[in-house]
């Protein structure tokens, strides 16, 4: 610990002092998350709080397990089933019996209009950054953000999506869709 009234501070030379890139992500993401609430309230989704918004992760936990997704979420199984009842509960998540006997989460359309609310948003937000950092720049940052997300996950942290492995970014827009097809059928629309 630092003695009283000494400054942290980085090396004379090092121009990279704090905060450092763990706090800028959590800091931009925290950016994003507030616009994405306030999009929500707008849109009349008031019951929702920031506790029940963290289970709507990319990507959508439809046709997952509770174990899956609480790993995913890095969270207990307890603490994610408190929070998965109140989520049925007010309408957005249903679990049922799905591959076997398996219980498995599914949206229904309500909690499918949180993921269009929230991209709807955070397509906002990035239209915002492009024209702060101009598009080659913010296009430049999005893959650099693609790239060190996907180099730095290993067998204990990698998210599953369906009881898989994430698929790969050009996978995803199949599994999403494939998971909305499945809910217009479970509803019979």
């Amino acid at each position: 610990m630092p003695k009283k009234g000494r400054k942290l501070s980085p090396a004379a030379n090092d121009r990279r002092g704090p905060p450092y890139v763990g706090a800028l992500l959590r800091m931009t993401y925290e950016v994003a998350r507030r616009r994405v609430f306030k999009a929500l309230m707008e849109r009349g989704l008031t019951d929702l709080n920031p506790a029940l918004l963290n289970v709507f992760v990319y990507p959508p936990p439809d046709g997952v397990g509770p174990t899956e997704l609480a790993d995913r979420l890095n969270m207990t199984k307890q603490a994610l089933n408190y929070l998965l009842g109140q989520l049925e509960a007010l309408g957005y998540i249903e679990r049922r019996v799905g591959k076997g006997s398996r219980r498995l989460v599914f949206l229904t359309r309500r909690g499918w209009q949180i993921f269009e609310t929230h991209w709807e948003a955070l397509r906002a937000l990035e239209d915002e950054w492009s024209a702060i950092l101009g598009a080659r720049e913010f296009e430049d940052f999005v893959d650099a953000l693609r790239r060190l997300s996907s180099s730095g996950s290993d067998e204990s942290s990698a998210r599953i999506f369906d009881g898989d492995a994430v698929p790969s970014s050009a996978e995803i827009p199949k599994t999403v869709a494939n998971s909305a097809r499945r809910l217009r059928k479970n509803v019979g629309t």
